[in-house]
């Protein structure tokens, strides 16, 4: 089976796109990043939910002590307006080298083993330098299970 057959068509990130809708796009495809596309269309990097919310809600000394935390956190009392703040920002600043890409002929088996190698869910399919899709490790699991059973 072949990449084209299981990626996910998403929209891209761009200079000037806000947080929030980063935030949507990967929420309506279940997806946790997306490319960072030139105006050309060209891929220059990606945007990822994770890399968003870790610079943006989680102070070092958080993340350093977070096994030692207990259930009340009176220093992040203010998260919900600080949420509000960050929906609203651009979300250039919070762009990542680009992520792993194979073009869209290539075997879901070569998926795996890449995404398996560099300890990441997902890909980007991309065919002669323009962005098609996605593909994760969620919709490679949906595609097994389309097989016929035992």
């Amino acid at each position: 089976m072949k990449l084209k057959q299981i990626l996910i068509p998403t929209k891209v990130a761009s200079r000037g796109m806000t947080v929030r809708e980063v935030f949507v796009e990967c929420g309506r495809v279940h997806i946790p990043a997306l490319p960072f596309c030139t105006r050309s269309g060209r891929i220059a990097g990606r945007v990822t939910l994770k890399n968003i919310l870790k610079l943006s809600c989680l102070p070092d000394y958080i993340i350093e002590s977070a096994r030692f935390l207990g259930e009340e956190m009176s220093c992040m009392d203010d998260v919900e307006a600080k949420a509000k703040q960050l929906l609203c920002t651009p979300v250039d600043p919070y762009m990542q080298e680009p992520a792993l890409s194979l073009p869209s002929n290539a075997p879901v088996i070569k998926a795996l083993a890449m995404m398996e190698q560099n300890d990441t869910s997902y890909l980007f399919v991309v065919d002669d330098g323009q962005y098609q899709g996605a593909v994760t490790i969620q919709c490679l699991a949906r595609m097994f299970t389309r097989l016929d059973q035992c």
